[in-house]
């Protein structure tokens, strides 16, 4: 089979109020991506999602839209799309970064390939070893005391058993927010914290001391992106649990996070690394090396989140059960973009079991 042509459709959707997000990269209040549509010679079509911000990895809609119709599909029109390392390859060749164009159309082609042989993603990807229905955590963002409170509390009714709270801003308000949240939900749930970058290697180990007696079960990327010794200066020198997420874009990224003894789990998700398999390539380079992974997320929409599902329950290292991801994206949002969307009821997210990425044909109303 051979691309024939690569359709690209802007689409915006507004988050539900109550899941509006505040963080450290500012206030997101709608989504505004990147949908794709693979044609081929042998009539199968396969959808694909860049769910770009321009603040997280420097792709806008419009430019995304340029780099996939005028750079990277004359780069693969006349690829096999059996042979996903050569698509990658000449993507890599052409053009640098711009993980989630790429992403996109690699997503595009495994939902195509899935189509052709009759059987869901995770069958190609090695198969299910783990539940197709499965757990994530909830992303709160960083609200003040009282709405954080009122949120803790509905989420822990919702069934959450593990709660993500923004931090990255204000020292004094961030550990306030937490305790907050901390003195909600008990020390039955865990409790996880995301700076996004936002602090300082020394504001980062000052805020982590003044919350030991609030039991933070993970930091996430509590440091700034690219500064590996500040990483790991500040797990050895609290002892709290590190998750690496805005750091790691691709293998190279996740070779020094291990070299440098930086965090204790890597977070890895399609759209930011460039592709399924290249997310895959990261899973199990960590995997050789004692390291689990867990899912992150950009808010994805159903394409892109039943792409990441499929990666979910394909993978041994992808050590949900230990580091609950995020694998929510379509229920912040208002509406859908797809005719099946995938199933998220609470912090459980359904794996699609129909061919492909499962989640049936585009309808942008």
């Amino acid at each position: 089979m051979k691309i024939t042509a690569i359709e690209t459709h802007i689409h915006e959707l507004p988050l539900k109020s109550e899941y509006h997000m505040i963080s450290a990269l500012g206030k997101h209040h709608s989504s505004r991506f990147v949908l794709i549509r693979i044609n081929t010679n042998t009539g199968i079509e396969g959808l694909g999602e860049a769910s770009i911000d321009v603040r997280w990895s420097g792709e806008t809609a419009i430019g995304t839209c340029e780099v996939i119709e005028n750079v990277l599909f004359p780069a693969i029109q006349d690829c096999e799309i059996e042979d996903i390392d050569e698509i990658q390859r000449r993507m890599d060749f052409c053009c640098a970064h711009n993980w989630f164009s790429k992403s996109a159309i690699e997503m595009a082609c495994w939902d195509i390939l899935g189509k052709d042989a009759g059987k869901p993603l995770y069958e190609l990807l090695g198969g299910a070893v783990r539940p197709l229905t499965f757990r994530s955590r909830f992303s709160m963002g960083a609200y003040d005391v009282p709405r954080a409170q009122r949120r803790a509390q509905e989420l822990i009714e919702m069934g959450f058993t593990t709660i993500k709270v923004k931090v990255g801003g204000c020292a004094e308000d961030d550990v306030a927010r937490v305790r907050a949240v901390r003195n909600v939900i008990g020390f039955d749930p865990d409790l996880v914290i995301d700076a996004n970058n936002g602090w300082s290697p020394d504001i980062a180990i000052d805020c982590l001391r003044a919350l030991q007696d609030c039991r933070v079960d993970l930091v996430e990327q509590p440091t700034p992106k690219g500064d590996f010794q500040a990483m790991a200066r500040v797990r050895r020198e609290t002892g709290a649990r590190i998750l690496a997420d805005d750091i790691c874009f691709d293998l190279a990224d996740a070779k020094e996070l291990i070299h440098n003894d930086c965090c204790d789990c890597i977070s890895v998700y399609p759209g930011k690394n460039g592709g399924i398999g290249k997310t895959i390539e990261i899973i199990r380079f960590a995997e050789q090396h004692g390291i689990p992974c867990s899912i992150g997320s950009n808010l994805e929409w159903d394409i892109g989140t039943a792409a990441m599902a499929h990666v979910v329950v394909s993978q041994t290292n992808m050590n949900i059960e230990s580091f609950p991801g995020d694998v929510l994206g379509p229920s912040y949002h208002e509406g859908n973009t797809v005719t099946d969307p995938i199933s998220i009821r609470g912090p459980l997210t359904t794996t699609p079991e129909a061919p492909g990425l499962g989640i049936g044909e585009l309808t942008l109303t």
